[in-house]
Order: structure tokens, then sequence, then C-alpha cells
């Protein structure tokens, strides 16, 4: 394993999978947020149909 380290120097390739990964995770976070059932910030989607099925809290006994 460490021959591997030899060939590659270990800033480098940290630094570029710690890039590649931070690509991958907006990526996929601006994918969600393209989709109508997956975006959280545009109000619509699951946010309202949730808001649907809930019922107010029956009043207190007295």
């Amino acid at each position: 394993m460490w021959r591997i380290w030899l060939l590659f120097d270990p800033r480098r390739a940290l630094i570029g999978v710690f890039t590649f990964l931070l690509v991958l995770a907006l990526l996929i976070h601006f994918i969600l947020l393209s989709t109508p059932r997956y975006n959280w910030l545009g109000g619509h989607g699951a946010t309202s149909a949730t808001a649907e099925h809930m019922s107010t809290m029956p009043a207190p006994k007295q």
C-alpha cells in the first residue's frame, strides 16, 4: 500500500478526492432541487401535501 503513495503525492490526491466529493454532493443536491417532489425550497410538493393531512389539536378540557 505504501508504494501507491510513492506514485501519488498524498496532498494532491486528497485535495482531488475532496474536490470530487464536493462536486458530486452539489450535483446531487441540484438534481434533487430540480424535481418537484424533492424540492424543499420551492414551497410546493411534499410540504404542502403533508400540511393538508394535518389536523388541529382538540380543545383542552376544562
